[in-house]
């Protein structure tokens, strides 16, 4: 394509428009100049203020609107439109450091077995995590594989970097998934000879916000499932392989119980807690799970206030479902 940039920046709107300005701010203060930056406007409920928001920089970016079709979707518009042979991640509501495209785009430009390329990034938000590396928080060491992406041994930063051929070739993301259509993707592009990178420089900063998807245990939960049923249905695994989609699924099974047990213990339901606890505890094995348990049959009430009180006074953060 005539004069195209390097690399286009995608940035998927909804519901963000107190959050897009800084996100869109981080971009243009990036020391690496070759790039454009596509803003895909997801049928958000919030569009009157997302507009007047982006009117200043409408000059500046490329205005994609669309109907509702979640974040893959809008994820999938900015990545066709784009005119890159690199494409740039970046959530509305997060922020990138002023070296980001600067480093990933060397690492591409370096090494051209790497497909994908993402940093480190530091936590911040409504999250007890905040002020953590992710690194830290999911740390990995090695390369990335199929199987230890797939057993999220190795869990990749959504911030990525890519060619963007490789993602297309790769058919994007499955907008079927709520979630977890971020491994999705890695894994078809690992398994087609693709190679994913990352670099520990710390970024970008991720933000973590109560009344996300992300953060809504149910929601992630069940999309989580969801995915690894097309895993097994889809992928061509090994025994190995097709023995940890099983493990995946009896946990992720075990914590939608143990959050049922959590919503029964803060609605006052202590039988319903226990149950809750006891069945997802048949599979994590958690000695504390059995403690509170136990605690639950014997002080239910005392149990609730001591939980209020360590939100307020320790945590700082409501931690309730």
């Amino acid at each position: 394509v005539p004069d195209a940039p390097a690399v286009s920046v995608v940035v998927p709107a909804y519901n963000t428009a107190r959050y897009v300005a800084e996100a869109l701010d981080s971009v243009f203060a990036q020391t690496f100049g070759d790039y454009e930056t596509i803003v895909v406007h997801d049928g958000s409920p919030d569009t009157e203020e997302l507009e007047l928001v982006l009117a200043p920089y409408r000059e500046r970016i490329v205005y994609v609107r669309q109907e509702n079709r979640g974040s893959s979707g809008a994820r999938n518009a900015g990545v066709l439109a784009a005119r890159g042979r690199y494409v740039a991640m970046l959530d509305s509501d997060d922020v990138w450091e002023p070296r980001y495209l600067e480093v990933m785009l060397a690492a591409l430009e370096e090494d051209e077995t790497i497909d994908v390329v993402y940093p480190d990034a530091r936590i911040f938000g409504d999250s007890p995590q905040a002020g953590r590396l992710f690194m830290d928080v999911f740390p990995y060491e090695g390369e990335l594989t199929f199987g230890s992406v797939l057993r999220q041994e190795s869990l990749v930063f959504g911030l990525v970097t890519a060619r963007r051929e490789a993602l297309v070739n790769a058919g994007l993301y499955d907008e079927e998934l709520g979630s977890a259509e971020d491994v999705d993707l890695w894994l078809r592009v690992i398994a087609r000879g693709g190679r994913i990178a990352y670099r520990r420089e710390v970024l970008a900063r991720y933000r973590r916000r109560a009344g996300s998807h992300t953060s809504d245990p149910p929601w992630v939960y069940g999309n989580g499932l969801k995915w690894l049923d097309k895993v097994a249905r889809t992928m061509e695994l090994t025994p190995e392989d097709r023995a940890a989609v099983e493990r995946q699924r009896a946990n992720l099974r075990a914590l939608l119980r143990l959050h049922e047990g959590k919503k029964a213990f803060f609605a006052g339901d202590a039988r319903g807690a226990i149950e809750g606890l006891t069945e997802a505890n048949a599979v994590l094995r958690s000695r504390k799970l059995s403690l509170l348990a136990a605690l639950l049959r014997v002080a239910p009430r005392l149990m609730l206030r001591a939980y209020n009180l360590r939100d307020r006074f320790i945590l700082r953060a409501d931690t309730k479902v």
